[in-house]
């Protein structure tokens, strides 16, 4: 049995449709302005005949899509803080072009509630359900220090509960199996 505010299955979906305007807010924002993006001459005599979206963006509605499971669970359990600690296999497999319906279907896959953290899929289709990126998504499940204890000094989280954290707190592995620090810190008082 986990302790996560999540289980295996649950996920959220966000679609939005891709305007010019999103393009060149992108690009502003980012400093981006390569011609794939912003050269409707240039991509005229590409294979794909017209401008494109960045991948980066598309990745920022795989964000939104973590982003609204992130906030229902905050509105159940206010104890928790979920922090999105990275991106995997992230994979842009089609063009993303002006007009599209972009779908965003964000999965939990795996959890570990030994480290807090949980994974997901996300796939991202367009409106003709073609697959246009896919990655995965790991989240992580900091505990509010304030949840920690009561205004009284009460320990309010079991002492097991806080040493399994603490023990599996500082260290992480990234793709390549290496240890990464992580960020979490527990203030008990």
């Amino acid at each position: 049995m986990s302790d996560l505010p999540i289980s295996i299955g649950d996920g959220a979906t966000f679609a939005k449709t891709v305007g010019e305007s999103d393009i060149y807010g992108f690009a502003g924002i980012t400093g981006d302005f390569a011609a794939p993006h912003v050269n409707a001459e240039f991509m005229k005599n590409s294979q794909y005949g017209e401008r494109v979206a960045h991948g980066a963006l598309l990745v920022g509605f795989m964000s939104t899509a973590s982003a609204l499971l992130a906030g229902r669970v905050i509105e159940a359990n206010g104890g928790l803080t979920p922090m999105s600690i990275g991106y995997d296999r992230v994979r842009f497999t089609e063009a993303v072009k002006i007009g599209d319906t972009i779908t965003v279907v964000y999965e939990i896959k795996e959890l570990e509630p030994e480290r807090r953290r949980s994974r997901a899929t996300l796939t991202a289709t367009n409106q003709d359900g073609v697959v246009v990126g896919v990655g995965e998504h790991i989240m992580k499940w900091l505990v509010n220090p304030s949840i920690l204890s009561s205004e009284g000094g009460e320990i309010l989280m079991p002492i097991a509960m806080i040493a399994r954290m603490v023990a599996h707190a500082g260290f992480g592995q990234d793709a390549t199996g290496g240890d990464v620090a992580t960020d979490m810190t527990l203030w008990c008082f």
